[in-house]
C-alpha cells in the first residue's frame, strides 16, 4: 500500500507492537502528528515537556519490559530529550526516541531549529539513525527496535528529515533484520560454565552480586533457584532491587555506598563473588583496589565490554543471564551444610548492623517508607527521584518482585521519578504506583502533574520535604564542615497548593501519627494523582555511608 513516510513510521511502530507513545509536537515533526490524528491503534500521551516524555517512555519500559517510545520535534525538542535518553542509556533501558529534523536541503546550514541530533546523541545511544529517504523508514524502525531490545538493551534514536516524512512509498514491513555487525552472544561458552561450576564447588564463602541485567533478561526466577540450590547469599545493586526477594533468608539487600553494612562486610570477606548482570560501578565498589580483596570473580554479562573493564575477572562468561543460570542450575550440586559457618557469620552481621534510624516523635523519612511498604503490602511499583529520597526508598521498602523498582541509577537524574511513574502507570494500569520524591527533585518536572491529571492517573507522590537538597547537604555536613552552600530550599512554594492548582489531590503531614491515615486516604483516590507533603526532619542523613575514596567496609554506620 502507498503511504507517506509519516504514515509508514506509525504503521511500522504498530508492527513492532507499540500501542502507546509519549511526546510533544513541533514544526519538523508535524507530518507525523498529522498522520497520528487519523491512525488507529496508537495512543499518544501529550506530556508537558519533552524530558517528561523521555522519562515516561523509560518508566514504561522498566515497568513492562517492552520498548518505550517517545517523540519530539527538531532542535530544542530533540535536545530536551537528551537527559532522558542518557538516563536510559546508563541503565540499559530499551527505548526508541523519534525526532523530527529539518528537510534534507536545509541540513548543515544552521537552519531554524536545526541541531545535529545524531552527533549529540551518539555517545548516549546504542545506535542512531538520520533518515533522509522515506523508503528507508520501515527497515530502520525494524532495526531500531531489534537493537533496542536485544543483547544489552538501550536507547536508539531515529531522526527523520521533514521531507522524508511527506514523500510517498510503497509500504512493506520487513520480516527480518540483517545486521552482520550486530550479533549479541546469548549462550555462555560451555568451557567457561564448567570452570565457573568448579569454582563454585570449592568456594566456602561465596556471594552472588546481582545487577539490573538479571531484571533485563527476566532471570529473577532462575536467580532464586540458583541461590537456593547452592545456598549462597545474594546482594543486589541499586538497579537490581527486586531481582531477588528482600524478604528471603539469603538476601543481603543492597551493597555499596548506601548499602547494608552486612552486604558490604560479606563482599569484603567472601572468597568467591559471582557477578550477574552487574558492571562493578564506583558506587558499588568504593575504592576499587580494595573491593572484594579476598575473592575470586565470576562475571556473567551479555555485554563483553563490561567484563574486565573495572575488575580483573577469573572466569568471564559472556551471554544471557537467564540462559547461563539455567545451565549452572542443571550442573551444580553443593554439599549440604557446606556454607553453614559462612551464613552464621552473615547472620551475626545482620543482627549487629541492621538498617536502623532514631525512632521518636520526629517525623522521619525512613518511617514513611516503612509505612508505604506496610499499607501497600510490598506490592506497589516504587519510582523515585534522586538523592536521599532514593536511598531511603531503596533501603526501607522491601522489594520482592522484579520491575517494581524504577529509579535513575547510572546518571542520577533529578526530576526522573514523577514522569517515570506516569509511564509505569500507563504500562501497568492496575498497579499501585508511588513516586518517592524530594522537595528539590519534584519541582524539576512538576509540570507533568497536568499529564497525570488529564489522564486521571492515581499516582501517589510522597514528597520527603526537608527544605534542603538533602543528599548534597549531607555531603556538605560530613565532608565540607557544614558549609551549606546553595542547598537551603526553605523558600519552596506550597506543594499542596500546586497539586491542587493542577487538579490533583494534596495533603500535608507533619506528625508521626498522621502518616498511616494519610497513606490510606491517598490509596482511596482512584481518579487523579495525590501529592503527600511530608514535613520530615530537616537534617536526617542516609546511613550507612561510604565516603568517597574509602573501601566499602569503611562505612559510617550512623
Amino acid at each position: 500500500m502507498e503511504l507517506t513516510g509519516a504514515e509508514a513510521l506509525l504503521e511500522s511502530l504498530k508492527h513492532e507492537g507499540v500501542d502507546i507513545l509519549f511526546g510533544y509536537p513541533g514544526g519538523q515533526i508535524l507530518p507525523v502528528y498529522d498522520a497520528l490524528y487519523k491512525v488507529k491503534g496508537l495512543k499518544h500521551i501529550l506530556t508537558r515537556h519533552e524530558q517528561g516524555a523521555a522519562h515516561a517512555a523509560d518508566g514504561y519500559a522498566r515497568a513492562t519490559g517492552k520498548v518505550g517510545v517517545c517523540m519530539a520535534t527538531s532542535g530544542p525538542g530533540a535536545t530536551n530529550l537528551v537527559t532522558g535518553i542518557a538516563t536510559a542509556y546508563m541503565d540499559s533501558i530499551p527505548m526508541v526516541a523519534i525526532t523530527g529534523q529539518v528537510g534534507t536541503a536545509f541540513l548543515g546550514k544552521d537552519s531554524f531549529q536545526e541541531a545535529d541530533v545524531t552527533g549529540i546523541t551518539q555517545p548516549i545511544t546504542k545506535h542512531n539513525y538520520l533518515v533522509k529517504n522515506a523508503a528507508d523508514i520501515p527497515r530502520i524502525v525494524k532495526e531500531a527496535f531489534h537493537i533496542a531490545r536485544t543483547g544489552r538493551p538501550g536507547p536508539v534514536v531515529i531522526d527523520v528529515a521533514k521531507d522524508a516524512q511527506v514523500h510517498k512509498i510503497d509500504f512493506k514491513y520487513p520480516d527480518s533484520v540483517d545486521l552482520p555487525g550486530y550479533k549479541p552472544n546469548l549462550k555462555g561458552h560451555p568451557r567457561q560454565i564448567k570452570a565457573a561450576f568448579k569454582m563454585i564447588d570449592i568456594a566456602r564463602k561465596p556471594v552472588i552480586y546481582a545487577g539490573g541485567g538479571v531484571i533485563a533478561s527476566n532471570a529473577a526466577k532462575e536467580l532464586l533457584e540458583f541461590a537456593e540450590k547452592c545456598n549462597i547469599p545474594v546482594t543486589t545493586t541499586l538497579m537490581g532491587l527486586g531481582a531477588f526477594p528482600d524478604t528471603h533468608k539469603l538476601s543481603l539487600h543492597m551493597l555499596g555506598m548506601h548499602g547494608t553494612a552486612y552486604a558490604n562486610y560479606a563482599v569484603q570477606e567472601c572468597d568467591l563473588l559471582i557477578a550477574i548482570g552487574a558492571r562493578f560501578d564506583d558506587r558499588v565498589t568504593g575504592h576499587l583496589p580494595t573491593f572484594a580483596p579476598k575473592a575470586k570473580h565470576i562475571h556473567i554479562d551479555v555485554d563483553p565490554a563490561e567484563i574486565g573493564k573495572n575488575i580483573k575477572v577469573d572466569v568471564p562468561i559472556v551471554g544471557d543471564a537467564k540462559q547461563i543460570l539455567k545451565d549452572l542450575i542443571a550442573k551444580v550440586e553443593i554439599e549440604k551444610g557446606k556454607h553453614d559457618a559462612w551464613l552464621e557469620q552473615i547472620a551475626e552481621w545482620k543482627k549487629k548492623f541492621p538498617l536502623t534510624y532514631k525512632k521518636d516523635k520526629e517525623l522521619r523519612p525512613q518511617y514513611i517508607i516503612e509505612m508505604i511498604d506496610e499499607v501497600t503490602g510490598g506490592e506497589a511499583i516504587i519510582c523515585t527521584e534522586v538523592g536521599q529520597n532514593q536511598m531511603w526508598a531503596a533501603q526501607y521498602y522491601k522489594y520482592t518482585k522484579p520491575r517494581t523498582w524504577i529509579s535513575s541509577g547510572g546518571l542520577g537524574t533529578m526530576g526522573y521519578g514523577f514522569p517515570a511513574a506516569i509511564g509505569a502507570q500507563f504500562g501497568r494500569p492496575d498497579a499501585i504506583v508511588f513516586d518517592i520524591a524530594g522537595d528539590g527533585s519534584i519541582q524539576m518536572n512538576i509540570q507533568e502533574m497536568a499529564t497525570a491529571v488529564n489522564h486521571k492517573l492515581p499516582i501517589k507522590i510522597a514528597v520527603l520535604n526537608n527544605c534542603y537538597l538533602g543528599m548534597v547537604r549531607q555531603w556538605q555536613e560530613i565532608l565540607y564542615e557544614k558549609r551549606y552552600s546553595q542547598t537551603d530550599m526553605c523558600d519552596n512554594p506550597d506543594l499542596v497548593k500546586i497539586a491542587e492548582a493542577y487538579g490533583a489531590a494534596g495533603m500535608r503531614i507533619t506528625k508521626v501519627d498522621e502518616v498511616k491515615k494519610a497513606l490510606n486516604e491517598a490509596l482511596k483516590i482512584k481518579d487523579r494523582p495525590c501529592l503527600l507533603d511530608f514535613r520530615v526532619t530537616k537534617e536526617e542523613n542516609v546511613f550507612p555511608f561510604v565516603p568517597p575514596g574509602q573501601a566499602i567496609n569503611e562505612m559510617l554506620i550512623d
